[in-house]
């Protein structure tokens, strides 16, 4: 085991480590959960559009245009938002201007992406001729583009900045209007060339993307449990070796996990069952379903703590219930530890399979609903679950028997690592 242990933390640690903290992904993983607040709010109004009460669904109808107006801003136009923050974080690592970098990334993003419609005639009460663009472009299903149209557009802005190939303006002259006029000659060559690849030459890059990516999307946040337990397996994995789990994977796994959530949105606005939604595999799955207490289903770790005969455990799980409650689990984490500890790692990655085979399952076959909103990660599970599922009861259920496995697979691993407290301790005394 001590041999297992030297090797991933000679070999595999620095890797990880290494990947946790490149500059583009970080930036990637930064820009995007900078949008989660939007995508938060987005959801409070599906499920205000969605209550299961009949008299207030009733009231309602007559509004629900123009409450469905803030799920489209949000939600809807999630790649825009993701654009500017990914450049932003990019920028801001090169110790660029980050608002400058992120309006380029976004005219870029919209060249890309956009392709204007000419409506040459008056349509009475449907629309006027003019030119127009659909707001289902800027959704996450261009996400993809966003990310590449972000990252290279702060590479060219980065590259004419320390070349020097910029407009100078007097000394005196106040920053803003300064950098507006730096990013003059930038902001031309980053609009003509994806204006070029675009529209000139005709090659869609999401599309393109697309293509590529999304069978990886459909393995690891579509509907395959291999996908699912692999992605828990990994996260719960580099948990148990101190590393944040989610942090590794968010690069790779987060933009997947931010479309699926936001397809099934659009979907269930769009009229469609919340048990026949296109994903189940969200990250609000693992969050309700599968996370209770935290990655690794640590919640019912805390509670067996809190009865040990052991004056630390006990007083360590006292101490980490009402964070665990809240799906904070870090005091528990390292406090245990259960870093680099053989015998509660086993569980922590072995319950979080199980409870996720479970749920699988059990959303195959029509007794809970697919994720439909998107809420703060710190609620209690089984209330988040159960409001996430479109109010499935069902749902909320659910979230207390994966409670119970978890406890249960928990308890003879717990036992043992109790005992060997107690000897350790009655050594010391």
């Amino acid at each position: 085991m001590q041999n297992i242990v030297n090797t991933l933390e000679t070999k595999i640690m620095p890797v990880t480590n290494k990947l946790a903290t490149q500059r583009h992904l970080l930036a990637i993983r930064k820009g995007i959960i900078a949008t989660m607040p939007l995508t938060i709010v987005g959801s409070f109004f599906t499920i205000l559009l969605n209550l299961p009460i009949d008299s207030l669904n009733a009231m309602i109808e007559p509004y629900r245009a123009v409450l469905d107006v803030p799920f489209r801003m949000t939600v809807g136009i999630l790649a825009l938002y993701g654009t500017f923050g990914i450049a932003s974080a990019l920028a801001g690592s090169y110790k660029l201007d980050k608002l400058t970098a992120g309006i380029l990334s976004v005219m870029a993003f919209l060249v890309t992406v956009i392709q204007p419609v000419q409506v040459k005639e008056n349509v009475d009460g449907v629309i006027a001729a003019g030119r127009y663009m659909s707001i289902g472009s800027l959704g996450s299903g261009s996400l993809f583009a966003g990310i590449v149209t972000a990252i290279v557009s702060v590479e060219i802005y980065r590259f004419f900045i320390e070349k020097n190939i910029t407009i100078k303006m007097p000394e005196g002259v106040p920053p803003e209007v300064s950098n507006s006029f730096i990013a003059l000659i930038p902001g031309a060559v980053i609009l003509i060339f994806f204006w070029v690849i675009r529209h000139i030459i005709g090659f869609d890059i999401n599309g393109f993307l697309s293509s590529i990516l999304m069978p990886l999307k459909g393995i690891l946040t579509g509907n395959s449990l291999f996908g699912g337990l692999l992605t828990v397996l990994l996260i719960t994995f580099f948990w148990s070796l101190g590393i944040h789990g989610a942090a590794i994977l968010g690069p790779v796994i987060r933009p997947f996990w931010d479309m699926s959530i936001a397809e099934n949105m659009d979907a269930f606005q769009a009229g469609a069952s919340a048990h026949h939604l296109p994903n189940i595999f969200t990250e609000q799955f693992l969050q309700w379903f599968v996370w209770i207490g935290g990655a690794g289903s640590t919640l019912a770790l805390v509670v067996l703590f809190m009865f040990s005969k052991d004056k630390y455990l006990k007083s360590l799980g006292r101490l980490s219930f009402l964070p665990g409650l809240f799906n904070i689990n870090e005091p528990i984490i390292f406090g245990a530890p259960i870093v680099m500890n053989p015998v509660l790692a086993i569980p922590f990655i072995l319950a979080p399979l199980v409870t996720t085979t479970l749920s699988y399952f059990l959303t195959v076959t029509n007794v809970v609903p697919m994720m439909m909103a998107r809420l703060p990660f710190a609620m209690i599970a089984p209330i988040a679950g159960w409001i996430s599922t479109n109010w499935s009861i069902a749902a909320g259920l659910l979230v207390i028997v994966n409670f119970f496995i978890s406890l249960a697979i928990y308890y003879p691993f717990f036992k043992v690592f109790e005992k060997q407290q107690l000897e350790q301790e009655g050594k010391e005394d």
